[in-house]
């Protein structure tokens, strides 16, 4: 167990972060997945938008990485032109 102050401060901080981010990540997985699960085009179009802004947040933060991110929204993308 941490015997200084700051490195209590830290396992808190720690956690916090990490529940955070988890909450993030999750999300974004779920608003992925209702994309892929759309039938509508258009409101595929209309949840596009907000998943690209919370993968570039993600990979921001490096919650995930930066390619990561970058080959969910093309493949997203092509999916969407698909329908």
């Amino acid at each position: 167990m941490a015997n200084h102050k700051s490195a209590l401060k830290r396992i808190r901080s720690n956690e916090k972060r990490r529940v955070i981010n988890k909450y993030q990540h999750k999300t974004t997985r779920n608003a992925i997945k209702a994309i892929r699960m759309a039938t509508d085009k258009t409101e595929a179009q209309a949840k596009l938008n907000e998943v690209f802004s919370m993968l570039d947040k993600l990979a921001k933060k490096n919650i995930i990485h930066a390619n990561k991110a970058s080959n969910l929204k093309s493949k997203l993308t092509k999916h969407v032109a698909s329908l």
